[in-house]
């Protein structure tokens, strides 16, 4: 038998000082929330409340549990993943109505609709108030802010209406200043089972001030708040004295004195069909009472145990899951070492290692346009093609030792943008491309004359040899921004340089060309 778990209030209270505006509704909500959980005989370390951004999610600071302040409008995401992970955790999100309904609109809905074991409260003050007062997705048409100092144009959101829209399984409302009663509904969302939402007006008494007054102040109240009780009928007022009457499919206020009691429109939270959750959460002031407590009730599968049941039946059916065989299984590839650099003495140079030829097999099997894969020109293939094939023009080569002068003389005489430069013995030792003379030149050197070239080459220099595949070079080009690919020799001499255009020539006249077709 389980030891029973004696908790207080003050358990739950952390050292954080409060810092909320002086009357503002959260520290109601706070207190109640402090004063249900003791009851709920849940371990403090079981309990998590997750927050987005906003007011409001300063809660998780003020709760000695765990807690997580999260970003903008994902506390539903991360609620998600933290109940999948962990199923024993009573998580609670807090989050408001610019958090939960604005950027984290989409997360609000999808959480709902799976029906994790989880609560959401939103807190509804139809304002930003961390941001100083602009008008939210809940603020009525009309209402004034800094962001909509004519009066917003904006149909307001009635989150009840999109959480019952969203297959919720526990909805309810329920009033700052009702505190009774918040502490009732907190009650039976803890204790639902699925995703509970609950909306708590909650009043912003700096940014929008009595934005709830009609349900709250004590001489209006009663005509204006229609409290929800399962299988009763509906009745609000003061004297008791009005209902609701469903009128086909429309409701409608009607006086008692008029209309027999067992006309009146009773209350179902446990309905599996969610017309009528739907129906009282469009009753808006002032045209009716605004109807507070559960509007919906209903069993359905939890989304943690299905998955939980999916993944013990996957390890009945294949075994319990190997990582390092995963990793292993289908779809992998090899990457290859990459040619290392040799040092001359002079300068690096890129020699080919083991596999430098190896065609990445993204190109295996893929026709390029206008590339047949049979018929007359298939004996075509950028896959199988050599820089051979390309006939390349011999490089324009020199000593490293020439001046900067000469270099770029030879650059501008032969309208040519690379100069293959080599060692004593003829091995490639680098390049000089009109690239070098704008970073490296350009401004920088005042006599040309009298420096030499290979100070401002580049060194590091990728090299192919004339057997490798066409695919190969322009793969090598699109990931390295390269216009040109040096070839060399066994010997590690310059024997061509290759260019993009080149490639782009040799494949309209390979592939496109009419007559090869």
């Amino acid at each position: 038998m389980s030891e029973v778990i004696k908790l207080t209030r003050k358990d739950f209270v952390s050292d954080q000082t409060v810092r909320w505006c002086p009357g503002c509704g959260d520290y109601a909500i706070l207190a109640q929330m402090q004063k249900v959980l003791p009851d709920l005989g849940i371990p403090r370390e079981k309990i998590v409340f997750i927050s987005g951004i906003g007011c409001s999610s300063r809660f998780p600071y003020y709760m000695n549990t765990y807690g997580i302040h999260s970003i903008h409008g994902r506390a539903p995401t991360l609620a998600t993943g933290l109940k999948i992970a962990n199923p024993d955790l009573s998580v609670w999100v807090i989050t408001g109505d610019g958090d939960g309904l604005s950027i984290g609109g989409n997360h609000l809905l999808h959480v709902l609709r799976r029906n994790l074991d989880i609560n959401i409260i939103l807190f509804n003050n139809r304002i930003y108030g961390l941001t100083k007062g602009q008008y939210s997705p809940t603020s009525l048409p009309g209402h004034k802010t800094k962001t909509s100092p004519m009066g917003s144009l904006e149909q307001s959101f009635n989150p009840l209406s999109v959480a019952i829209g969203a297959e919720a399984t526990f909805v309810a409302r329920t009033i700052d200043t009702n505190v009774k009663h918040m502490a009732e509904i907190l009650r039976r969302a803890a204790e639902h089972r699925g995703t509970s939402f609950v909306e708590i007006y909650q009043n912003c008494v700096i940014f929008n001030d009595g934005a709830w007054s009609y349900a709250t102040e004590a001489s209006e109240k009663d005509e204006n708040i229609l409290e929800l009780r399962h299988g009763e009928p509906m009745i609000f007022g003061k004297n008791r004295d009005k209902g609701i009457r469903l009128n086909e499919l429309q409701p409608e206020v009607v006086s008692l004195d008029r209309v027999a009691r067992e006309d009146l429109l009773v209350h179902n939270e446990f309905a599996s069909e969610p017309s009528l959750a739907y129906l009282l959460s469009r009753m808006r002031h002032p045209e009716f009472p605004e109807p507070v407590g559960v509007f919906r009730s209903i069993e359905k599968p939890i989304y943690e145990e299905g998955m939980m049941n999916q993944v013990e039946e996957s390890i009945r059916r294949k075994g319990a899951g190997n990582l390092t065989n995963l990793y292993h299984a289908a779809d992998t590839w090899e990457t290859l070492p990459q040619p290392e650099p040799v040092d001359n003495g002079r300068s690096w140079v890129t020699v080919d290692a083991p596999g430098a030829g190896y065609l990445d097999e993204e190109y295996v099997g893929v026709s390029f346009h206008g590339e047949r894969t049979s018929g007359p020109a298939s004996e075509h293939s950028l896959t199988s093609d050599t820089l051979a094939d390309l006939k390349p023009h011999p490089p324009l080569t020199a000593h490293v030792n020439i001046s900067l002068a000469e270099a770029i003389s030879k650059l501008k005489e032969l309208n040519v943008g690379l100069i293959a430069l080599v060692d004593d013995e003829g091995k490639l030792a680098g390049v000089f491309t009109e690239g070098d003379v704008f970073r490296k030149v350009a401004c920088k050197v005042t006599d040309l004359s009298q420096v030499n070239v290979k100070d401002y080459m580049t060194s590091r220099v990728t090299t192919l040899k004339a057997d490798a595949k066409i695919a190969h070079a322009l793969h090598l080009m699109s990931i390295h921004k390269f216009r040109h690919v040096m070839i060399i020799d066994d010997e590690g001499r310059p024997t061509g340089a290759l260019s993009f255009r080149a490639i782009v020539r040799y494949i309209e006249e390979s592939f496109l060309s009419p007559s090869k077709n």
